[in-house]
């Protein structure tokens, strides 16, 4: 926890969690994190890029008007046309397109 940036003091009483052991720790409301709570998981691509990238002008306006975090809008909008181009290759090799999410970098 970085106390710098926090900004009242933490309530909890970190000595006492500090003394307990992991057996004493309740996880009964925690999910199952079994195989289907992992299907739909989204893998983190690691940290973005910088480019240069020519777009036309009515196309940036229309992002840049959806305000704060126009660029992540365009990257996400990028991201949606990647994954169905990749489905669609899977499904002419394949004949079906395939049962998880496509392997991100």
């Amino acid at each position: 926890m970085n106390v710098r940036h926090t900004p009242e003091p933490s309530r909890t009483d970190w000595a006492r969690v500090d003394e307990m052991a992991d057996a004493d720790i309740d996880f009964s409301e925690n999910p199952i994190l079994d195989e289907d709570f992992w299907a739909e998981a989204i893998r983190w691509p690691g940290p973005k890029k910088q480019i240069t990238l020519r777009v036309d002008p009515d196309i940036l306006d229309f992002f840049r008007k959806q305000g704060r975090g126009y660029q992540t809008t365009i990257n996400s909008v990028l991201r949606q046309y990647v994954d169905v181009q990749r489905r669609i290759e899977e499904t002419k090799r394949h004949g079906r397109p395939g049962k998880t999410r496509p392997e991100r970098p």
